[in-house]
């Protein structure tokens, strides 16, 4: 190793060459285009000029793993810029781009984030059976001086965005950044209009599901969801009138379900009444919902150290659905996988929220999601992956790959290493990507 010398002088090197894949898939969707036209203020047109690469050159370092303005500078590493389709800027110049947008400018981002939502779905991406979960997650922040960051429930400095995302394809359809004190379903009745009104637009119609925590038990949110044609499953926290419900539930009516880990677990169901105010005008919820109970004995005879007292622990659920309960009861604790995609996005972006203005986070947000949302889509539409996949598996086997740039009978060549492991996956997704047709 004494021997070894290190020098940085290769001007055809290109860091993560593999993000070629998605900037295909970016080219395909009209993604730069769809940016430009969104993004503009009237006071300062410079807020639009080249707001599309600024805001690809985000996204692009955040699917090669960035989680700071300057991890952008990565992209402008030796030939890198020559693999996006676009003109990656400084993380000078797209922080200073950030900083300056308003917050009109984020909700036209957002839109823009949006409709390539909907070119996806038209390009294959859309999920067979449209399933929403909501969620929300505190994400921390650096420093003092973070306009809208506060101490919430976890005591943790930072903000309390609030997540919908399809659990069949991966993707985030919706995401709004409140600050961090925010209560869980702050918002969420509107949150949830504008995420379904968005599915409408990218072409779902029909029926649909909606999943939550019990931070989601909010009967004008029920009412919305039944207004636009949808089933809610939200679980509902142990209050008095719920604990009195379930234990009126008969010892013969539980049945016993298959169910992962240690402990007998058993489904039992019955209703609970509706307040009278819910109960009358548009959209009216019925005298009593369907409240579907699990319960877990914490005793388990293989295990060598019993608690002193054998006790269930019960999980109620509220929910508009007639299906068979067990599948009922299966399907909602499904939800869970959200936390599998709030784990991809601060695996990357939301690692930490970067800037001391507010609209700038907001931005940065909207970014994160839209970086998530691409390599959920390269992985559907190129690797033909409907399994979700962590997003750093997907990064280390596709995206992080070294390449060069070679000039070969007037054509660019992109070399990559010999006998990479998930080579024939790799050139089926190129394959696959430029089949696409081109959206405008």
């Amino acid at each position: 190793m004494d021997g070894l010398e290190i020098a940085f002088d290769d001007e055809r090197l290109v860091a993560d060459a593999g993000l070629v894949l998605p900037a295909i898939l970016c080219d395909r969707l009209g993604a730069q285009a769809v940016l430009d036209a969104a993004i503009a203020r009237e006071d300062d047109p410079a807020i639009g000029a080249g707001a599309g690469a600024k805001a690809l050159s985000i996204a692009f370092a955040m699917l090669g793993g960035g989680d700071s303005i300057d991890d952008t500078d990565r992209l402008r590493s030796g030939a890198s810029g020559a693999v996006l389709g676009f003109c990656p800027r400084a993380g000078s110049t797209s922080g200073k781009w950030l900083r300056s947008l308003g917050f009109g400018q984020v909700r036209q981002l957002d839109a823009a984030c949006g409709e390539l939502l909907a070119r996806a779905w038209e390009s294959g991406a859309r999920p067979e059976r449209l399933v929403i979960d909501l969620d929300s997650s505190i994400t921390e922040v650096h420093g003092y001086k973070k306009r809208g960051a506060r101490y919430g429930h976890t005591r943790v400095l930072g903000y309390h965005p609030i997540f919908a995302t399809s659990a069949t394809t991966g993707e985030v359809i919706h995401a709004r950044l409140r600050h961090g004190a925010a209560n869980t379903q702050y918002g969420a009745k509107r949150f949830f209009c504008e995420t379904i009104a968005r599915c409408r637009r990218a072409g779902h119609e029909g029926g649909f599901l909606v999943r939550a925590d019990s931070g989601f038990v909010n009967y004008d949110l029920f009412r919305a969801i039944i207004r636009h044609g949808g089933d809610f499953s939200v679980s509902s926290a142990m209050k008095a009138h719920v604990r009195a419900a379930i234990e009126a539930i008969p010892e013969q009516a539980w049945r016993p379900i298959a169910y992962p880990g240690s402990g007998r677990a058993e489904i039992a169901e019955t209703t609970l009444a509706v307040d009278s105010r819910h109960r009358t005008g548009a959209n009216p919820l019925p005298e009593r919902l369907r409240l579907v109970v699990r319960r877990v004995l914490n005793h388990d005879p293989a295990h060598p150290q019993q608690p002193l007292f054998a006790d269930y622990r019960y999980f109620p659920i509220l929910t508009s659905r007639t299906d068979d309960l067990v599948l009922v009861e299966a399907e909602h604790r499904d939800h869970a996988q959200i936390e599998l995609v709030i784990r991809d996005l601060k695996d990357a972006g939301l690692a930490h929220v970067p800037s001391g203005r507010t609209y700038a986070n907001m931005a940065w947000l909207v970014l994160a999601t839209l970086a998530h949302n691409l390599q959920r889509w390269t992985a559907i539409l190129g690797l033909g992956e409907r399994r979700i996949t962590q997003h750093r598996t997907i990064r280390n086997r596709y995206l992080a790959i070294p390449g060069r740039l070679a000039s070969h009978a007037r054509r660019w060549r992109l070399r990559l290493p010999a006998d990479w492991p998930w080579r024939a996956r790799f050139l089926a997704a190129v394959e696959r990507l430029k089949a696409l047709p081109a959206l405008t």
